[in-house]
């Protein structure tokens, strides 16, 4: 606490007279001209009881707040109920979802902040697995210290993390030999990270779809046996390019543009709508219900459903890029861009063309050191698309993030709205 603290008034210290942080205060000094007005933790509490009197809530009762991450417009509120907690808790440490035991050692790496940690520190302690918090410690030397140090075995976070977390591996030759599972959300996994830790560390990568809205869990890339009947190489092939299956207590649909639910042949894409215990129905201090009168809340996403109860993202539909009437994938040509060496962060957005409407903008963030050409890029792209696909531009500069580590796309989108090609 006094770290963190100290942390702050050094923040705000050039716009202050005077500042000493408050656990250095007398009594005195905090009367004196510019101190900071304040009182030390340990005589705040002195006075309470040692015991905690736990109260008693009512299960619909709300539990948490969490903000959605604002990739697309303004962070919305979402009240989680105690009820939707533990129940969407139960279901995360199921064998079709994270499958924890006592004898897991689990370290989220999301913002306890944004959905709550994606319900991990609920799922572990019910199913009797230790905890391990990384804290705003998530550069590469310090998650190794811990899942080296704590013995994780299960960890989660979004594709950036992990982006630098392999590469510091590779720059230090290390491996993280405790580690059994690695859960990521937030975006697709790029293929070439899922290769990584397997071939590379043995590592087993499972793809997560969730939203704040869905406290987060929606669905997770499980194996199942008819997956494992058609082997392993295919098998990794669906889990590594599908964001997940069906999990008990969730119910997605997904519909065309005329209104009708789509086949599960996993081709035909549409609308994906969720429903289920732990879904929103209405935005906090929002009037209107943010779910349909039958339950199900839009998600934003394009995406398809197939045999296997396998669902597969294929764009926001703010993200999509619409060419000459065609749809153009942005997460498709990131996952592929980002494969290329030398790319740290790779990012797609639609920006104006005279004839076509809108073409495929590629902005790329390099590792350290990395040398990359446009033309390189293009290259590397060319036998991995369809040529129409193929980015009229590829730029290189800082692709910003959000708080929580997704791609900021308004602010990518601001910054190249004057991007004309063609």
């Amino acid at each position: 606490f006094e770290r963190n603290f100290q942390a702050l008034v050094e923040r705000i210290a050039p716009q202050l007279t005077t500042v000493k942080t408050f656990i250095m205060l007398s009594d005195a000094e905090r009367t004196l001209p510019g101190a900071v007005g304040a009182i030390s933790y340990e005589t705040l509490i002195e006075g309470e009881p040692d015991a905690m009197a736990w109260p008693s809530f009512d299960e619909n009762a709300g539990a948490f707040l969490c903000y959605t991450s604002g990739t697309t417009g303004d962070p919305k509120g979402v009240l989680y109920s105690h009820r939707a907690v533990v129940l969407h808790a139960m279901a995360g440490g199921l064998n079709s979802a994270f499958g924890f035991t006592p004898f897991d050692v689990v370290m989220p790496c999301s913002s306890l902040y944004h959905a709550t940690a994606w319900g991990l520190p609920f799922s572990a302690p019910i199913c009797g697995a230790k905890l391990v918090l990384p804290a705003d410690k998530m550069d590469g030397a310090s998650l190794h210290q811990l899942i080296d140090g704590e013995g994780v075995t299960f960890t989660g976070g979004v594709p950036t993390i992990w982006t630098m977390y392999l590469d510091w591996l590779d720059r230090n030759g290390l491996r993280p030999d405790s580690l059994k599972k690695v859960v990521i959300g937030g975006s697709a996994v790029p293929r070439a990270m899922a290769e990584t830790f397997k071939r590379r560390y043995g590592v087993q990568t499972l793809q997560i779809w969730g939203m704040t809205e869905t406290c987060p869990i929606g669905v997770v890339a499980t194996p199942t046996p008819a997956l494992a009947a058609l082997g392993e190489e295919a098998m990794d092939e669906a889990i590594w390019t599908r964001q997940g299956r069906l999990q008990f207590g969730i119910e997605l649909k997904v519909e065309t543009e005329d209104g009708q639910a789509a086949p599960w042949d996993g081709e035909t894409s549409g609308a994906l709508l969720v429903r289920g215990p732990w879904v929103v129905k209405r935005y906090f201090r929002k009037e209107a219900d943010a779910a349909r009168e039958d339950g199900f809340f839009d998600t934003g996403d394009i995406a398809t459903l197939d045999a296997n109860g396998f669902m597969r993202i294929t764009d926001r539909q703010k993200d999509v890029i619409k060419s000459g009437g065609e749809w153009i994938s942005s997460i498709d040509l990131e996952n592929v861009a980002v494969g290329c060496p030398g790319v740290k962060i790779a990012a797609v957005i639609g920006v104006p063309h005279p004839k076509w409407e809108e073409r495929p903008l590629l902005v790329i963030e390099t590792h350290e050191g990395a040398k990359l050409s446009k033309a390189a890029v293009l290259d590397y792209l060319a036998p991995r698309i369809v040529k129409w696909w193929t980015p009229d531009d590829v730029v290189f500069a800082a692709v910003p993030l959000t708080a929580t580590g997704k791609i900021d796309k308004k602010v990518l989108r601001q910054a190249w709205k004057d991007h004309l090609i063609g």
